[in-house]
């Protein structure tokens, strides 16, 4: 059963979020918007530097919060590591097609091996929550590296070569991003690049997404057929690359609006300026 947009009256696929037609977003499901909202806005109360979680993971700072909820950096104390913990929002748990969605494609990542992919240790259910634990990553965000300035030439085809190479691995396993941007791309202190959040973008762009959470920059890196709604593949990864390739040169988004259709017309209709 698909989504019949009431601006224009076409049939567009159950999970996406805009209409392929006229770029229209879709409301979203109240209760899950409000569970989502209240997740961001309180964090986890015993999750406290110092406390520890599942019997292994040491708390020792909450790194921030997101399409995902909270973020918390962990030493775990069972393998010596430092790892980022990763939650579910506790109130979409109880979602069983959110939750097996989540498993699945956390399940997915964890067979990703590569020197340019965040590793992805555990997914795991304990004291009721849903979670992740993967690599802690020493270093900066590629989108806060490009706030800086754009980058040499040598410098951005060096991290886009890298990431590329990530992809390629992923994409021969039958792994697709799908949210490939420059907050997703994270450069080590030796200046390797590493893709963060495989496995989690079909979860976060899907139900899980509200009208807070779903950001102008996440819409400006959506291939063609992804803002139409449309069956992604490997190829949607490669175009969302592509755009980040342009940000890191320019320092800026080839594609932009004032809002998130005027955005999507832009990709569907706009050349971006050379």
């Amino acid at each position: 059963m698909g989504i019949r947009c009431l601006e224009c009256q076409s049939e567009n696929p159950e999970d996406t979020l805009f209409c392929g037609k006229c770029g229209t977003k879709f409301p979203f499901s109240e209760d899950v918007a409000l569970a989502h909202t209240k997740t961001l806005q309180t964090p986890v109360k015993y999750l406290i530097k110092g406390t520890t979680f599942a019997g292994r993971y040491e708390i020792i700072e909450e790194l921030g919060r997101g399409g995902m909820g909270v973020v918390y950096k962990a030493q775990d104390t069972k393998l010596k590591r430092t790892v980022a913990l990763k939650f579910l929002p506790q109130e979409l748990t109880h979602i069983s097609e959110v939750k097996d969605r989540f498993m699945r494609e956390a399940q997915a990542a964890a067979a990703l091996d590569h020197p340019h992919i965040c590793t992805v240790y555990e997914f795991d259910e304990t004291e009721e929550k849903t979670f992740i634990s993967m690599a802690y990553i020493e270093g900066q965000s590629l989108k806060k590296k490009i706030e800086s300035g754009p980058f040499e030439i040598y410098e951005a085809l060096r991290i886009a070569i890298q990431a590329a190479e990530g992809l390629q691995e992923a994409h021969k396993k039958g792994v697709v991003h799908r949210d490939i941007k420059s907050a997703n791309i994270m450069v080590t202190e030796k200046d390797q690049a590493k893709i963060m959040d495989f496995g989690l973008a079909r979860v976060t762009g899907t139900t899980l997404v509200t009208k807070e959470g779903m950001t102008m920059g996440t819409i400006a890196y959506m291939s063609p057929e992804q803002a139409r709604g449309e069956k992604v593949d490997h190829r949607t990864d490669i175009w969302s690359l592509g755009v980040v390739l342009y940000e890191m040169f320019s320092g800026q988004l080839p594609f932009k609006g004032e809002h998130d259709q005027a955005v999507i017309y832009s990709i569907l209709n706009e050349q971006p300026k050379p």
